[in-house]
């Protein structure tokens, strides 16, 4: 394989941009790369929907600030036009103007006069202006947004003691408080107690206050919200059911488009099932309203889309792990009663991203499991997939930072995790995703959403516990997964380390922690040093490090949390889940975090890094007949994104 491939490309303000390559894409057969194009063309004309979601001017800046920075009358060389070249890139890579993983407001570089005198420079028909409305409303309502730090200014709140809902810039609700929103979702669920099947209430739509005060939702459906945009996916949904590998593709492709024509979520429901049951052929893909935490009640669907291949080697590894999925369910410490009696239909592959969208572009996932429902993987199983090439890329393009070298206690600890590290990551991502997401079950009657606000983080702490507990397990080694008993080490070290000090990277002075994922890294890490003495910080030379003096007292550690945590999960015990994320996942020290800061800033590294898709291009014979699609990788971020807004824009 060429080592010479260039993971890193551009970077700008706390972001790196990189590249994946598509590994073994040249093995695909023709028809299988058609099928790939085809499905690539319907994740890339998502975007627009998911730009809407995140805020409901995020469409109308990008517009404006894309014919600003296109216009070659204006100067391009002076200071606040690159600053507005900056704010521009950061706005698409978050789909809006909202920090990705902090949900904080991004703050201008550029001054409103500047932005008022290039709106009135450019051609007036270029701007998304509404019927009647002249250039100086169009600023004046834009301005507001972009400006005022306390208006709409932040995309998720999840605050406890706020109204999280009203005060949420998502665009999920318009005009409703989060009692309301509860009441309204509430009432559904109750109807529905008796239901084996039951909807995921409130998941494709925007819940609003009509006229007279009701409230109702709005379904995204081909013939509701986001109809111009569903119906283009819908058009190359067909066009790859025409080129797909077998008839059960062509079942779940079609349910997923009755699901699209009609938003009914018990057609939803109906595609989950065939999707999940379809396990034959190389190629899948994930195209809709997927994933919650983009909702602060974590209902609402954002809308993202994969297209995936299989990588067959790395197969292998998850093939493993999933055909040993009763076993891991019956010996894990917690509770029986929390415990599938029988694991279901759990299938997990390795996998190659051939194109990401929407919700999961620029910045992906490297571990997706679904269905989401609970019962659906409790009756029919779930998918799971750990996307090699995008870790490939993480790993390929970090080495030589320095970074380990300046967090890692010690020579004997960085040996220990260059040794083992890289597959440890993989292989924690694989049983977090592969296993640990379809462990367990809640009790008779339990609400799947009774956790709110903390369900998000409880959920991935869950995973996350699961994935350590058994990655130190004797059973790794039996099975081949890892080479010996020290191995689990690097990945326990390098996930406290992180959980209680790296990631501080990425939070701003002054901010909290506030994405799932970073705050159930910082409830599990916090908590195990908080209990018991199986590690600590130390001071050196005015450094902190993480020293951790017995790994088996933390492994007990970690399965006392993992039982507390499923039993959480189980019951749907509320007050306890506020509990552990407001104690252990949310503040932080600002001395500590004064000194990682200034530590990795010495590093002159970017805390968070997204990708540039490859362009999947056709060649065709002198009949106009595709035969082949070669991957491109030549394209720049601003041509990519630009070429996105003219080719797959559908709702500005």
């Amino acid at each position: 394989m060429n080592d010479n491939f260039n993971y890193s490309d551009e970077r700008f303000a706390d972001l790196q941009m990189l590249r994946y390559r598509l590994n073994g894409f040249e093995m695909l057969s023709l028809q299988q790369k058609k099928y790939v194009y085809c499905l690539a063309k319907a994740t890339l004309y998502g975007r627009d929907i998911t730009f809407d979601q995140f805020g409901e001017y995020n469409l109308r800046i990008r517009k404006t600030l894309e014919v600003i920075y296109t216009d070659e009358t204006i100067d391009h060389e002076c200071d606040e036009f690159k600053s507005l070249e900056v704010y521009l890139k950061k706005v698409w890579f978050s789909n809006g103007i909202y920090h990705h993983y902090g949900c904080e407001k991004f703050v201008p570089g550029f001054s409103e006069g500047f932005l008022k005198d290039c709106m009135h420079a450019v051609d007036s028909k270029r701007l998304p202006l509404e019927s009647g409305q002249t250039v100086d409303e169009l600023f004046d309502e834009l301005s507001a947004v972009i400006f005022n730090p306390s208006y709409k200014a932040k995309r998720v709140n999840k605050s406890d003691g706020e109204d999280i809902v009203a005060s949420s810039a998502c665009n999920f609700y318009k005009d409703v408080t989060q009692k309301e929103a509860e009441d309204f979702y509430g009432t559904q669920k109750e109807a529905h107690l008796n239901d084996s099947e039951p909807p995921s209430f409130g998941l494709n739509s925007t819940l609003v206050k009509n006229s007279d005060g009701k409230l109702q939702e709005v379904v995204w459906s081909a013939n509701g919200k986001y109809a111009k945009a569903i119906r283009k996916i819908m058009y190359w949904l067909k066009k790859a059911n025409e080129v797909a590998e077998n008839e059960q593709q062509k079942k779940y492709t079609n349910a997923l488009l009755a699901y699209y024509e009609t938003g009914n979520l018990k057609d939803f429901n109906e595609y989950c099932k065939l999707w999940v049951k379809c396990t034959e052929g190389q190629v899948d893909y994930i195209n809709g309203f997927i994933e919650v935490y983009g909702d602060p009640l974590g209902l609402k669907g954002s809308w993202e889309g994969l297209v995936e291949y299989v990588d067959k080697e790395a197969t292998r590894r998850t093939k493993l792990i999933s055909d040993n999925a009763q076993w891991f369910e019956d010996n894990s410490p917690v509770d029986p009663r929390f415990k599938k009696k029988e694991v279901k239909g759990v299938t997990a592959k390795a996998i190659c991203a051939a194109m990401l969208g929407g919700d999961e572009y620029p910045s992906t996932a490297i571990g997706i499991n679904l269905p989401n429902a609970d019962w659906i993987r409790a009756e029919y199983g779930s998918k799971s997939i750990t996307i090699s090439n995008i870790t490939d890329a993480y790993n390929k393009a970090s080495k030589g930072s320095g970074f380990k070298e300046e967090f890692v206690i010690d020579e004997q600890t960085l040996k220990l995790i260059d040794n083992y590290s890289d597959a440890l990551d993989c292989l924690h991502t694989d049983l977090h995703e592969c296993l640990g997401h379809g462990s367990g079950q809640l009790l008779p009657n339990v609400d799947p959403d009774a956790l709110k606000a903390y369900g998000n983080t409880i959920e991935e702490a869950r995973a996350d516990l699961f994935g350590l507990y058994y990655i130190a397990d004797r059973k790794m080694v039996e099975l081949g997964l890892t080479p010996d008993d020290e191995a689990y080490k690097a990945q326990y070290y390098t996930y406290m380390m992180n959980g209680l000090l790296t990631q501080l990277v990425r939070i701003e002075r002054g901010n909290q922690i506030e994405e799932a994922h970073m705050r159930n890294r910082a409830l599990i890490a916090r908590w195990c040093l908080a209990h018991g003495n199986a590690m600590c910080l130390v001071k050196s030379n005015g450094k902190t490090y993480l020293k951790i003096d017995d790994y088996e007292q933390l492994r007990q550690l970690i399965a006392s949390l993992l039982a507390e945590i499923q039993r959480i999960k189980s019951e749907g015990d509320f007050e306890s889940a506020r509990d552990l994320v407001e104690s252990y996942a949310i503040t932080i020290d600002q001395e500590l975090h004064d000194e990682i800061l200034k530590r990795y800033s010495q590093l002159n590294l970017a805390p968070y890094k997204g990708f540039i898709n490859p362009v999947l291009q056709p060649e065709y014979d002198g009949d106009g007949n595709i035969v082949d699609i070669i991957p491109y990788y030549g394209e720049s971020y601003s041509a990519q994104m630009l070429r996105y807004s003219s080719e797959y824009g559908t709702l500005i």
